[in-house]
């Protein structure tokens, strides 16, 4: 019997991942001119959602830049984003992922551009979804944005992250 019941749940965490996982969402980064830098790919998890970022050569400058996910899905003011407008903040929250009064659902971890302006980072955040309440694909979507200089997970109101150098739509 204790076989059973434990073959049970296991095929129920089992049915229960593979219900939340969906196919990725495929997300085309542009950078300040308007060509395409790189890609992210979003997968649905059983907490929030998984992000692997891959920008090719010379797609950033070298260093560590900002990201966040912001509240428009629109980058067509290829340059200054500004369309995407501000921060995802379901809750309310400060910015900051080192912010006791935060952090605000936007906030993510720094990137790494190496000398050629390659990066590449997986993450998971835990503070969005794709879809449903905190979801990204609202009726407007939302965007990935990377800054120019580092986000420091403290400053009002985007840690001191600078200009938005890169932008992906996610839906809308």
């Amino acid at each position: 019997m204790k076989n059973r019941i434990a073959a049970l749940a296991c095929a129920g965490l089992i049915a229960g991942a593979s219900s939340a996982l969906a196919e990725p969402l495929e997300v085309d980064i542009i950078g300040g001119e308007g060509a395409s830098i790189g890609t992210a790919t979003l997968h649905d998890a059983p907490t929030g959602v998984l992000m692997r970022i891959e920008i090719g050569e010379d797609g950033l400058e070298p260093g560590w830049h900002g990201m966040h996910l912001h509240s428009v899905g629109d980058c067509s003011d290829v340059g200054t984003f500004k369309l995407s407008k501000g921060h995802i903040n379901f809750d309310d929250k400060e910015h900051g992922l080192l912010n006791a009064n935060g952090p605000d659902n936007a906030d993510l971890p720094n990137i790494y551009a190496d000398d050629d302006g390659a990066a590449n980072a997986e993450l998971l955040t835990t503070l969005v979804t794709i879809s449903g309440d905190r979801g990204l694909m609202d009726e407007d979507g939302s965007a990935l944005v990377i800054h120019a200089n580092e986000d420091d997970h403290m400053t009002q109101p985007i840690g001191g992250a600078g200009g938005r150098v890169a932008c992906g739509v996610i839906g809308g």
